[in-house]
């Protein structure tokens, strides 16, 4: 099989199911968002402050294929069996959260992104995946989707907001805190 196939050189793309859609469309917004932030956690996953993370960060990413592949289909004309996020997925992000929350100092502020190139990705992702939940949520307002769809991305966001946390207190990194001017 060839990578190319030029049948996306009109401006639209084939989903799970045959149906084709304009490259601009929600669905492939949302599914494509996903793709980028599986990749992103990719970067995080290499980082050498993260290699005991990594079966962790490995399973995040194979949640978000089956995620983004659930994205990727025609709900009204796929036959492929795609996998679901349940609830034990959101459980464990939740899980690992608060392993991760014992051992750090209460947060007091908002903390600005930045003091290590590693916990910088992190906030590369957290950001990603914010975006990937906005898209998934304006897809939803138009196409009823599995409600454990958006509560994983917002569940992986926070997850990855305390990994960033993390990060900085492993790599003895200044998490500078956002404190408003007056």
């Amino acid at each position: 099989m060839k990578v190319y196939t030029k049948t996306g050189d009109d401006g639209t793309t084939g989903i799970l199911g045959g149906t084709r859609l304009p490259k601009s469309h929600i669905r492939i917004e949302a599914y494509g968002t996903v793709d980028e932030l599986l990749s992103w956690i990719g970067m995080v996953r290499d980082q050498k402050v993260n290699e005991k993370r990594n079966d962790f960060l490995i399973r995040i990413q194979d949640r978000l294929f089956t995620l983004g592949s659930y994205l990727a289909s025609d709900p009204e004309k796929s036959k492929v069996a795609i996998p679901k996020i349940n609830e034990q997925d959101i459980k464990d992000l939740e899980a690992e959260m608060d392993t991760m929350d014992e051992n750090l100092p209460p947060l007091k502020n908002f903390v600005l992104p930045g003091g290590n190139q590693s916990v910088s990705y992190v906030h590369i992702a957290r950001t990603v995946c914010r975006r990937a939940e906005r898209a998934v949520v304006l897809l939803n307002e138009h196409q009823a989707l599995d409600k454990k769809v958006i509560h994983y991305l917002n569940r992986l966001s926070d997850y990855l907001f305390v990994l960033s946390r993390m990060n900085s207190k492993e790599l003895n990194a200044t998490e500078t805190p956002w404190v408003p001017e007056k």
